[in-house]
C-alpha cells in the first residue's frame, strides 16, 4: 500500500487535504486520527508533523511526502522535489531592527535566532560568515528586544508581524518557499505506478487552478485578432455559429491575466464572454 505523509496542522495542511480530495482520494479526519486508509486507491495518509515529514521521507519508511520546501531544506534531507503545488510559498529572509544598519555581510561575531538552524547554518557557511546560531521554537521576533539576539532568520510571507516588531529584512531572500510533494532522492527513475498516478492527479489540479476557460463570440472580420487574444494551448476551438458570418471560441487562458484578456477581447467586438473555472486537466 502506498505511503503519503500530510501534514497534520496549520495552512499546509488544510490545502494539501483540499488538493488530494481534489484529485480523487480520501483523506478525511474526522477527529486527530494519524492515519487515514483510503481502501477504493489503496493509499495510506499519515499525518506528521511538517518539520518531520522530510526526515521519515528520506528513511524511505514514507514512499511520498507533502511539506515546505523551507522544512525540507532545514531537515538537511536528501530528497528530490517532485511537483509544486502552487500554495504556502513565502520567503525566507534576515531582520533587524528597523533603525539597524546592519546587513548579512556584517553577521561576523553576532548573534541570529531563528527556528531554522539548518538553512542559516547552510547559508552563513556559504558566505564565510561566523556568527552564532540561536534555536528558539517560536516567537522569534521578540528575541532581539529581549537581548537574545541580534538578528533574526524566518519565514516572511507578508512582512507584517516584523513590522509590527520594529523589524526590517535584511540583504536579500536567502530562499524562496511553497508546499512540496518529495520523494527520497534518487527514487525518479523508480516510481511505481501508483505514486506516479498520484502526481498525475495532483499535476492536473496544481495546473487547472492557474487557468480559466474563456468562450465567447465574434464577427468573421475579428476572428484572427481575437484568436491571437486567446491562443490556447495548442489552438483555439472554433465553430460557426448559426448566424452567418459569425463564430464561437473556446479557450484555455492563463487566470492571473483574465481581466485583461476579456478587455482585450471586448475591443476587438466579441461578445457574450464568459470565463469558467476548470477542475482539472492533463496537458
Amino acid at each position: 500500500m502506498l505511503k503519503i505523509a500530510l501534514p497534520n496542522k496549520g495552512s499546509l495542511s488544510e490545502e494539501s487535504r483540499a488538493l488530494i480530495s481534489e484529485a480523487g482520494y480520501n483523506c478525511r479526519r474526522y477527529s486527530r486520527e494519524l492515519k487515514v486508509t483510503d481502501v477504493e486507491n489503496q493509499v495510506e495518509f499519515i499525518f506528521l508533523r511538517p518539520r518531520d515529514i522530510a526526515v521519515y521521507v528520506q528513511s524511505g519508511i514514507i514512499d511520498l511526502g507533502i511539506t515546505g520546501r523551507d522544512l525540507a531544506m532545514d531537515s538537511e534531507s536528501e530528497l528530490d522535489e517532485l511537483l509544486s503545488l502552487g500554495f504556502g510559498r513565502s520567503k525566507f529572509c534576515y531582520a533587524v531592527p528597523e533603525e539597524s544598519l546592519l546587513t548579512p555581510e556584517g553577521f561576523n561575531g553576532k548573534r541570529i535566532a531563528t527556528s531554522y538552524p539548518g538553512i542559516v547554518g547552510q547559508d552563513l557557511k556559504r558566505r564565510n560568515i561566523d556568527a552564532k546560531i540561536i534555536k528558539l521554537d517560536g516567537a522569534i521576533e521578540i528575541s532581539i528586544n529581549l537581548g537574545v539576539a541580534d538578528a533574526i532568520a524566518d519565514v516572511v510571507q507578508t512582512g507584517r508581524t516584523m513590522a509590527e516588531a520594529g523589524l526590517r529584512i535584511s540583504g536579500k531572500p536567502i530562499m524562496d518557499s511553497e508546499a512540496l510533494l518529495v520523494t527520497r532522492k534518487g527514487r525518479l527513475e523508480t516510481l511505481t505506478a501508483p505514486e506516479q498516478m498520484f502526481i498525475e492527479r495532483l499535476k492536473g489540479i496544481v495546473v487547472a487552478r492557474q487557468y480559466v476557460m474563456v468562450e465567447y463570440d465574434v464577427a468573421g472580420e475579428s476572428l484572427e485578432k481575437a484568436c491571437a487574444v486567446t491562443p490556447g494551448i495548442e489552438a483555439p476551438t472554433v465553430a460557426p455559429l448559426r448566424r452567418e458570418g459569425w463564430f464561437a471560441v473556446k479557450a484555455m487562458a492563463p487566470k492571473k491575466d483574465l481581466n485583461t484578456i476579456m478587455d482585450h477581447l471586448v475591443d476587438v467586438g466579441a461578445k457574450g464572454v464568459i470565463a469558467t473555472d476548470i477542475r482539472t486537466c492533463r496537458l
